[in-house]
């Protein structure tokens, strides 16, 4: 007879996952939304890593700067091609932390809230990757994209993909600190916070509409 043993994960997983065993609350203003951006050495989900982690959160329609992190991973790789876009050298000044202790402090701080982010999947899909070479499985929150947000406001049907750029320039948000991790998750909440507005200015919107794809198959 073959013996299989049970998986055990660590202590800061196994609380990570037990804020996910209540039900949702789905009223707008009493969820809480961490807005979030990851800087990283390339656009390799696989090869490349994450060099920060910025967030922000959002609740009742406001942003809550004093709820926020932000952190700076040791660089084990290192791209020099992408400095000019984040600054970030693989020496620098900030202090850094280990993949696995950034991983920690995210987790901590997010909980189980909505994360919220520009071109979504790809940082998602980053976290995801640190979590796989730590042997963990992949995040549980659910995810909302601006950009998908955006499409739902049908203010432009011209095309179905916007930079972070052309929508700040749109909703006239200004640019600050834009490629840094912590500037880009602020940039993305005061987005955030304007789409909600535009989604939920003739109707009253739940998570599930936020969440829902305005993608019809066939008669549905």
């Amino acid at each position: 007879m073959k013996w299989f043993k049970k998986k055990t994960y660590p202590d800061f997983w196994l609380q990570y996952l037990n804020q996910f065993e209540s039900s949702q609350d789905q009223n707008l203003n009493n969820l809480r939304f961490i807005i979030f951006d990851t800087e990283t050495t390339g656009l390799d989900i696989k090869n490349d890593r994450v060099l920060s982690i910025g967030t922000i959160a959002v609740q009742g329609h406001i942003i809550k700067v004093s709820d926020s992190f932000e952190c700076y991973v040791k660089q084990d790789l290192f791209n020099s091609d992408t400095v000019k876009i984040h600054g970030l050298m693989k020496k620098g000044t900030h202090t850094k932390i280990s993949e696995k202790e950034a991983i920690i402090q995210f987790l901590a701080h997010v909980k189980n809230t909505v994360l919220v982010a520009h071109h979504a999947a790809f940082d998602i899909a980053m976290i995801n990757q640190v979590l796989k070479r730590l042997e963990l499985p992949k995040l549980k929150n659910k995810v909302l994209d601006t950009g998908h947000l955006f499409n739902k406001t049908k203010l432009d049907t011209t095309k179905s993909h916007f930079s972070l750029d052309h929508l700040s320039n749109r909703f006239n948000i200004p640019q600050h600190d834009r490629h840094t991790a912590s500037g880009d998750a602020y940039i993305t909440a005061l987005l955030f916070v304007k789409l909600i507005g535009v989604l939920s200015k003739n109707k009253s919107l739940t998570l599930k509409d936020l969440l829902r794809s305005d993608k019809r198959i066939g008669l549905l």
